[in-house]
C-alpha cells in the first residue's frame, strides 16, 4: 500500500498478534471470583509505563476513585489515551503520573496548559472519534481502521495518521493506528463477581475499549448476584472474560454523576476545576486523596452521609436505567 503523507506525531505501534498472544496466555476463561480492594486492584494490574484509558469523564460516570487511588499509589510514566475528559487529565498530570496524551478531548487550562508548555507533558491530538475508532480497530483485533473526516485538515499533521493510495479505487484515505491498551478502568453500574457488567444509558466507545484492552479494571455501584445476569443477559455490556478485577465502589464516580444512582456534585467539581485554575493542585490532591488511605474512608470524612444522600435524592430519572 502507497504511503502518500503521514501525520508528524508518533503514536504506539499496533500490534494485534502480540495482543492475542496476551489474551490468550493472560485472560481467565474460568468463572472466578474477581472482586478485591481498589489497592489490590491497582497494585496489580496497573504498572509504570502502561498505556492507560478511562472511560467517560470526572462529572459524568468516570471511574473517578479508581483514578485516585493511581494517583495515591504514585504510579507514573503513563501514555494515556484521553476521550471525552475534563478534569481527570489534569488530576494525573498534576500528580507526575503521565508523559504523554493522545489527546481527544480535555479541557486545557491552569496547570494543564502550564505542563503542556514547559514540556512536561507532550500531547498528541487525534478527536474524540478517532479515539474510539481506534479502540474499535483494536477490538477487532486488525492494525487500522481507513476514516476520511481528518484529511485535509490541521488535525492529519497533529496526529499519527497516514494518508495512503486505496488499492481498491485508486483514490486517497487516511488510516488511524488501532489501540490496544495496557490497562483501562471503567466504572459500571452493576456487575457480578465473575465481571458481567452493565453500563446504563449511552455508552459510545464503552465496550469498544472494554474488547480493545488488555488488563481491565472496573468499578460498580452495585455488585448483584449471577442469577440477575443469566435472567437478562441481553443487558450485560461488558462480559466477564474481558475483566480482570472488580472494585466494589458506591459513589465510585463521584464527585461527578452516575445516572440511575446519584446527582453529581457542583460544588465539589467545581473545587477541583478552580484547584487547576488557581495552580493550587498540591493542597487539593493532598486533602481529596493523600489524607485518606481508601475511597471509603474519603466520602466519610471528604464528602459525608448527608452530602452522599441528597446527591441521591437528587437523581430522580429511572427510565431507562432500572425497571419500574
Amino acid at each position: 500500500m502507497e504511503v502518500l503523507a503521514s501525520g508528524n506525531e508518533e503514536y504506539k505501534m499496533p500490534d494485534p498478534d502480540g495482543f492475542r498472544e496476551w489474551v490468550r496466555t493472560h485472560k481467565q476463561r474460568g468463572l472466578v471470583n474477581k472482586v478485591m480492594s481498589e489497592r489490590e486492584a491497582v497494585e496489580r494490574f496497573v504498572s509504570d509505563g502502561d498505556y492507560i484509558c478511562w472511560d467517560w469523564m470526572w462529572p459524568h460516570k468516570g471511574p473517578n476513585s479508581l483514578i485516585r487511588e493511581i494517583i495515591r499509589q504514585k504510579k507514573k510514566h503513563f501514555w494515556a489515551g484521553v476521550r471525552l475528559d475534563t478534569f481527570s487529565t489534569a488530576l494525573l498530570v498534576a500528580a507526575g503520573c503521565i508523559d504523554k496524551i493522545d489527546l481527544g478531548f480535555t479541557t486545557i487550562f491552569g496547570t494543564l496548559e502550564q505542563a503542556v508548555r514547559e514540556g512536561e507533558v507532550k500531547v498528541i491530538e487525534w478527536s474524540n472519534t478517532c479515539m474510539v475508532l481506534r479502540y474499535v480497530a483494536g477490538s477487532m483485533g486488525i492494525a487500522f481502521l481507513p476514516i476520511n473526516f481528518i484529511t485535509g485538515t490541521d488535525l492529519f499533521q497533529y496526529s499519527g495518521s497516514k494518508l495512503v493510495k486505496d488499492p481498491f479505487t485508486g483514490r486517497s484515505t487516511c488510516l488511524i493506528p488501532a489501540l490496544n491498551p495496557d490497562v483501562s478502568i471503567i466504572h459500571v453500574n452493576q456487575c457480578d463477581i465473575h465481571g458481567n457488567a452493565r453500563v446504563f444509558g449511552p455508552n459510545p466507545g464503552t465496550k469498544e475499549l472494554a474488547a480493545a484492552s488488555k488488563k481491565l479494571i472496573l468499578s460498580t455501584e452495585e455488585l448483584i448476584p449471577e442469577d440477575e445476569i443469566r435472567k437478562e443477559p441481553v443487558r450485560t455490556n461488558i462480559p466477564y472474560y474481558l475483566v480482570d478485577a472488580i472494585v466494589v465502589a458506591p459513589f465510585g464516580a463521584y464527585p461527578g454523576s452516575m445516572p440511575g444512582h446519584y446527582d453529581a456534585d457542583i460544588e465539589g467539581i467545581m473545587a477541583a476545576l478552580g484547584a487547576q485554575r488557581d495552580f493550587t493542585m498540591d493542597d487539593y490532591m493532598e486533602k481529596e486523596i493523600y489524607s485518606v488511605e481508601s475511597h471509603e474512608e474519603f466520602l466519610e470524612k471528604r464528602v459525608g452521609i448527608k452530602k452522599l444522600l441528597q446527591l441521591k435524592n437528587q437523581d430522580t430519572i429511572r427510565e431507562g436505567y432500572y425497571k419500574l
